[in-house]
């Protein structure tokens, strides 16, 4: 299963939709100070640097470990947006939860469902179906996380392997029965090659777990402190997974993955800001807060934020589908993305919160967590420099070949929940040299209507975009390439933060203009579109298409309702206990 299919159908898809809801009703009501999931025992656990074992029972008890097994090694795995869904829940609920309980094993396994034998890959099936854990070493701390430079180095016995070096920073190693190791040096070369260890089964007097105090760890706290230190050790040559020195073949498509489903699940975290603020925001005594119109258009932008945010999370997730060739692009787009959609919109939701942002108990707590947790997760390989550094020796060839050259992207790249085809490890490519979402933008803005206001402000906003994109390929193709002698390395990063804008308007614009009104008004309706593509247009410096007022106060009504009807903020719209 090396190159595995993961097939889906239209009962699969629907079937991730009752399993999300089901994580969320054993989650419970997170305000209900008796349950081991709620907000309660998870701050406490925080503030222990322990991990919430209640919650994580409540994870066992579901079998969340079968949603990171493929279906054909006996788990739940079909596709990577019922698994982003899944997952959803577990992420809106606590960070830490979501990434040390099972996104770290997802991100190992990967490597394995991708480059492992029939045998590696039934014994971590097994493992995991029996609820134990999987890490990765990767971080370089030493070296500003670049994986490639690893201080860890193999060598090659006249029967084994041998390992000598260290990684600071191994999430899980703790309690993981497996882990997935990069290191230097391989048995024909210095190349970078991947192992598959059992850790529990390595000499004591040659592998040994060292362990940072929780004081140096300011998010993730019970999950983020482990280490490894390895001193000659022995290992079976059977260990290596993938060919020798393919370890950064096996990183890079495995980035695509990981980039993307941790960018797409951060948005719960924000999602959970959201409504802690809006939820302070409702239970003010009257009269109380300085500026209720200065509030409820904070509440508005941050919600505007988080769906242009989806927008481009989507779509990413279902490129990893419909579009593999291109997702090198997209991945690393979503993931530079996070950083700043994160900052702007928990700076502008912490002046709702006001005096409360301090708070460390209850639901108004969580908000302090989220701000200490989810900046973790953009660190490292993952970065907002490393992705950009992803997407610059692309640029070229897109201009060239692909923009306004493409045909547009399949219109079920825009469509959230909706069935999809098989999913391929094989197929995922370091660079493919094709944008079809940035021609969706084309094809959108070229057959907007201009019946409505929103429709109006739409088109206007898209066809900016439209120059946008041309300007930004003419300066793209005016620049020595990158690594040229003379090449404007800082023009460079700002050229992609330009394009990565441009793809999220693009996303938005795919989404809206896909959504079926009858399963979703509000998707339907210009004005959120309108306000995404008006946001975004800000921060790339368009100024000259105003925003009528009618259509933020659309979007700040359904903030209110999603919040009075217990639903998710996000494009899913998923119902939430309360």
């Amino acid at each position: 299963m090396s190159q595995a299919l993961l097939s889906t159908a239209p009962l699969e898809a629907q079937a991730a939709g009752r399993r999300a809801a089901t994580v969320e009703r054993m989650l419970g009501d997170p305000a209900d100070r008796a349950n081991p999931a709620g907000h309660r025992r998870l701050l406490a656990a925080d503030r222990a640097a322990t991990v919430c074992e209640g919650a994580e029972d409540v994870l066992d008890s579901f079998g969340m470990n079968a949603e990171f097994v493929p279906r054909a090694l006996g788990g739940r795995f079909d596709s990577c947006e019922s698994l982003l869904r899944v997952m959803r829940p577990v992420w809106r609920r606590d960070v830490g939860l979501g990434m040390g309980y099972g996104m770290t094993t997802f991100m190992a396994a990967s490597d394995v469902w991708m480059r492992g034998t029939p045998d590696q890959q039934r014994r971590l099936a097994r493992l995991l179906l029996t609820g134990s854990k999987a890490a990765m070493a990767q971080h370089e701390t030493a070296h500003t996380n670049d994986f490639v430079r690893s201080q860890v180095r193999l060598a090659a016995g006249d029967r084994e392997l041998r390992i000598t070096g260290a990684k600071p920073v191994i999430n899980n190693l703790q309690r993981a029965d497996a882990l997935v190791l990069f290191g230097r040096g391989a048995p024909d070369g210095d190349g970078l090659s991947t192992v598959l260890l059992d850790p529990r089964g390595l000499p004591a007097d040659r592998f040994r777990i060292t362990r940072r105090p929780p004081a140096d760890s300011v998010g993730l706290r019970g999950y983020f402190w482990a280490g490894a230190r390895f001193t000659d050790c022995p290992v079976p040559r059977e260990a290596l997974l993938g060919p020798p020195g393919g370890g950064v073949v096996t990183a890079e498509r495995s980035f695509q993955l990981s980039r993307t489903l941790m960018a797409a699940l951060v948005l719960a975290a924000v999602d959970s800001s959201l409504r802690t603020a809006v939820l302070v925001e409702r239970t003010r005594a009257p009269g109380a807060a300085a500026d209720p119109q200065n509030t409820a258009t904070t509440l508005t932008k941050a919600f505007v934020n988080l769906l242009l945010y989806d927008s481009l999370a989507v779509v990413a997730t279902r490129a990893l589908h419909l579009l593999p060739t291109e997702t090198s692009v997209y991945s690393a787009a979503i993931k530079s993305l996070l950083p700043k959609v994160l900052r702007d919109t928990t700076y502008d939701l912490a002046t709702v919160l006001g005096s409360q942002l301090y708070a460390r108990d209850g639901t108004v707590g969580v908000f302090q967590k989220i701000v200490r947790d989810v900046p973790i997760i953009s660190l490292g390989h993952a970065g907002t420099v490393a992705c950009q550094t992803t997407i610059i020796p692309q640029l070229t060839t897109l201009a060239r070949t692909s923009w306004f050259k493409s045909e547009e992207a399949p219109a079920a790249l825009f469509r959230p929940a909706e069935p999809l085809p098989p999913f391929s490890y094989g197929a995922l490519a370091t660079a493919g040299g094709r944008d079809s979402l940035s021609a969706s933008l084309l094809a959108t803005a070229a057959s907007l209507p201009g019946g409505s206001v929103g429709e109006r402000t739409l088109r206007a906003l898209a066809q900016r975009f439209v120059a946008e994109l041309r300007d930004l390929r003419g300066r793209v193709l005016a620049l020595q390439p990158p690594g040229a002698p003379g090449a404007r390395t800082t023009a460079w990063f700002a050229l992609t933060d330009r394009y990565v804008l441009v793809l999220a308007a693009a996303a938005v614009l795919g989404v809206w203009r896909a959504s079926d009104g009858l399963r979703d008004p509000f998707l339907a309706d210009p004005a959120w579109a309108a306000c995404a593509l008006h946001r975004i247009a800000e921060r790339l410096g368009i100024r000259d298409v105003d925003l009528p007022p009618q259509l933020a106060a659309r979007v700040h009504q359904e903030v209110l309702a999603r919040f009075g009807d217990g639903h998710g903020f996000d494009l899913y719209n998923t119902p939430l206990p309360h």
